[in-house]
């Protein structure tokens, strides 16, 4: 399995959708800690901007090239360096479509009519007295399979998600576990990371800064600008001289994501002592103008050249192309039986099979139980009983190997025994010297 190992870093992923205008609760909440966490050691980090999923909601090209200009100027403008990290366009990586079919003919329909977004849609529908699946689009649908096919292509070991995500990246594990299964160790599994410290701003009204809410601070709006929408933040009607609760103010908040600790200890003093509102306003305003302006000076420099920044996305794809893309999906297509017949002629697979050694394969079944299997090429040796949990079936694989084959035993009536425990059966047509001939291999490599 092409996992994570001493011998490279681990690979975090992240994608951005180029639906709209980056704001500042984006850029608290995710660019600057993302572009702090691409400067650690042992990472190598992928960024990508996920212009096939905007078109799952956003059917306006302009709107879509536009956002698209924007993020990728607003990454670039936080100090995102292309030099050090995989910096992409989605769509400029074409190998993600083709995986997306593939992982397509061994994703279960099961697991797709449980998604979320796609259950929210259905239960919107039937309140609305409407056909379960009116205006629900495949797109919409498909959504997780594409989403894992960005994660599988390139291996990525952990992606940064908030909780609400963590059922996309069990559904990529899920289908990269499957396509394991069938055709051999391809994909590493990747793991959520849950971003549990990642800061919420509140917007102008108080709730979160959300697009839907139409409470947004755009993160490079001009100067003016940021000043008179910050002026708007709704406040309560305490006179100044009367202390003020930190506590639930928006103000405070955002006041608190961008200040330093003696910043913050003195704003609450402040608060305490009865600050104005007007005066909190503009402390708050000029706090944040102090770390925007150099970067919103880049940025509009950047927009001004949208060429350089093509050239950018496009350069960084053609590398990860090189480097991951192509080779992997050759790899696949040869997996799967997409072939060069005249090839294929000479030297078969059986051939392949008996010249490769036997491995462990574990997955989990539509039953919900875990499983594992010994194979050699196409030929099953052993086929394991159902388990309640993953660890149950890694813990009787580890035992498996370690035994050499010199305690396992067949009893024809219940199957293979390992220490009296029953493991599962025998492959068709597998008598139990091949088994333990096989198993004898894993001790040979300790």
């Amino acid at each position: 399995m092409q996992a994570s190992s001493p011998s490279r870093p681990t690979r975090v992923l992240t994608g951005i959708t180029t639906s709209g205008t980056p704001h500042l609760g984006n850029y608290v909440g995710a660019i600057r800690p993302a572009v702090a966490a691409s400067r650690g050691q042992g990472v190598e980090s992928f960024y990508f901007l996920a212009d096939y999923h905007a078109l799952i909601k956003v059917q306006d090209p302009a709107r879509v090239q536009r956002s698209t200009l924007e993020i990728a100027a607003s990454w670039l403008a936080c100090g995102l360096d292309p030099d050090t990290v995989w910096f992409y366009r989605q769509s400029d990586v074409p190998e993600v479509q083709e995986l997306t079919w593939l992982l397509t003919c061994v994703a279960g329909k099961g697991i797709l009519n449980r998604a979320h977004a796609y259950k929210a849609a259905v239960d919107k529908n039937r309140e609305a007295g409407e056909d379960d699946d009116a205006g629900i689009t495949a797109g919409l649908f498909m959504y997780p399979v594409l989403m894992a096919a960005d994660i599988l292509i390139f291996n990525a070991d952990k992606v940064p998600v908030g909780r609400d995500q963590i059922q996309h990246i069990e559904m990529a594990r899920d289908f990269g576990q499957r396509f394991n299964h069938l055709y051999g160790e391809h994909f590493a599994l990747p793991e959520a990371a849950i971003e549990e410290n990642v800061a919420t701003l509140p917007g102008l009204d108080g709730r979160k800064m959300s697009k839907s809410y139409d409470n947004t601070i755009p993160l490079f709006a001009p100067r003016e600008q940021l000043r008179k929408l910050i002026f708007s933040i709704v406040t309560d009607s305490t006179p100044p001289g009367e202390p003020k609760a930190t506590e639930g103010s928006a103000l405070f908040q955002l006041y608190q994501a961008f200040a330093s600790g003696a910043e913050t200890a003195a704003m609450r003093d402040a608060f305490q002592a009865g600050i104005g509102w007007g005066d909190a306003k503009q402390q708050l305003f000029e706090r944040i103008d102090q770390e925007i302006a150099p970067l919103r000076e880049r940025y509009e420099a950047l927009v001004a050249d949208p060429a350089g920044i093509e050239q950018v996305l496009r350069e960084g794809a053609a590398r990860l192309r090189a480097t991951y893309a192509v080779p992997l999906l050759a790899r696949l297509r040869e997996a799967v039986g997409l072939r060069d017949l005249s090839a294929r002629m000479d030297a078969g697979d059986e051939a392949i099979a008996k010249a490769a050694p036997p491995v462990f394969k574990q997955y989990r079944e539509s039953d919900g139980r875990f499983y594992f299997k010994l194979a050699h090429g196409d030929r099953v040796l052993l086929q394991s009983e159902g388990h309640a949990s993953p660890r149950d079936a890694g813990q009787l694989v580890a035992a498996l190997r370690q035994s050499a084959g010199d305690r396992v035993l067949h009893d024809p009536q219940t199957g293979i025994l390992l220490d009296e425990r029953l493991v599962g059966h025998l492959g068709e047509g597998v008598a139990i010297d091949e088994l333990v001939q096989a198993l004898g291999l894993f001790s040979a490599e300790a």
